[in-house]
């Protein structure tokens, strides 16, 4: 078995790469950072491969498939946020983030659900986030951004069941993970942070289960549940105020105050 992972270089795509190998997966690293994925390619036990590949290059995204088409597993983790306030955020950088975690992600996973339908097998991981089920203001492109990513893999659910052709689809969904992936916009973990590790071991099992939609704990789960209930505009409001508290912790000007 083969798995493809993007985002291997750090967080929750690293330790996915990690178990994935300890269970005997073939597995080929995706990333922009060259000297983490080749860190990475020595503590793996199976056969790996590393693509230092700029993921923002739909040419490059489409030579990683033609590259790897055999892989039975693709593992969409590679994601950027874009912090702050419409008006305030920069325009290159949130383009930056549109190619990356839309645009890359629904290119791989155009290709690989060709070719798994054709196969009659083959199974796909998103990496979403709990802000997928959001209106997410100071944080606006990169919940949008979510939201593509979780009702594109929903859809794509629906048509693998109903075709019954052998090809998984499942959405993972975490909320506030220790990493670092708010260091480019220097704000922290959420509260109720998870490690990397606990995250992907869940994903992990979820994909490898044909799941539909997994979460990392309870409360994120439960966090969840109260997007549905409650008013959006309500939701809206919270989530506003909890991002404002994170710019408290930032120098730049970001967010307004």
């Amino acid at each position: 078995m083969k798995a493809l992972i993007t985002g291997a270089s750090a967080g929750i795509g690293r330790e996915i790469a990690k178990i994935l190998s300890q269970k005997g997966y073939e597995t080929v690293l995706v990333g922009r950072n060259g000297d983490a994925l080749s860190a990475l390619l020595k503590e793996l036990p199976a056969k790996s491969f590393a693509e230092c590949t700029d993921l923002t290059d739909r040419a490059a995204v489409r030579a990683l498939y033609e590259k790897h088409p055999d892989a039975d597993l693709l593992v969409n983790c590679a994601g950027v946020g874009v912090f702050g306030e419409f008006d305030l955020t920069d325009l290159d950088r949130e383009m930056e983030m549109i190619d990356l975690n839309i645009t890359a992600l629904h290119i791989l996973t155009k290709l690989y659900y060709r070719e798994f339908v054709k196969r009659g097998s083959g199974s796909i991981l998103n990496i979403a986030s709990s802000a997928a089920y959001f209106i997410g203001p100071a944080y606006s492109s990169y919940y949008a951004s979510k939201a593509y990513v979780k009702r594109l893999t929903d859809a794509l659910w629906v048509e693998s069941k109903k075709r019954k052709e052998g090809v998984t689809v499942t959405l993972f969904c975490p909320g506030p993970v220790k990493t670092d992936f708010g260091k480019r916009d220097g704000i922290a973990d959420g509260a109720g942070a998870v490690t990397p590790e606990l995250a992907a071991r869940r994903a992990v099992d979820a994909v490898l289960r044909g799941k539909r939609v997994a979460f990392p704990n309870f409360s994120t789960r439960v966090l969840v549940l109260l997007s549905k209930l409650l008013p959006e505009c309500l939701m809206a409001k919270f989530v506003y105020k909890q991002q404002l508290k994170k710019a408290n912790n930032i120098t730049l000007p970001l967010v307004k105050k």
